[in-house]
C-alpha cells in the first residue's frame, strides 16, 4: 500500500496524459520543438553581428 500511496499522483497524471493523448489531436511535441530550433537558427545566422577580422585590423 506504500508504494500506491506515493505515487498516486503520478500514476494519475500519466492515466490522465494517455486519455488525453488518445481523445485530442494533441501536438507532437518533438516535431514543434524541432522547428523552434531551426527557426532560432535561422534568426541568429541572420541577425548575428559580423565578426572581425584581426588580419584586417593590423594591415591598416
Amino acid at each position: 500500500m506504500g508504494i500506491i500511496r506515493s505515487n498516486f499522483l503520478f500514476m494519475m497524471g500519466t492515466v490522465c496524459g494517455v486519455y488525453v493523448a488518445q481523445n485530442y489531436n494533441v501536438p507532437n511535441i518533438k516535431m514543434l520543438a524541432n522547428t523552434a530550433l531551426v527557426m532560432a537558427k535561422h534568426l541568429e545566422e541572420n541577425y548575428r553581428k559580423p565578426k572581425k577580422n584581426k588580419e584586417d585590423d593590423d594591415n591598416h
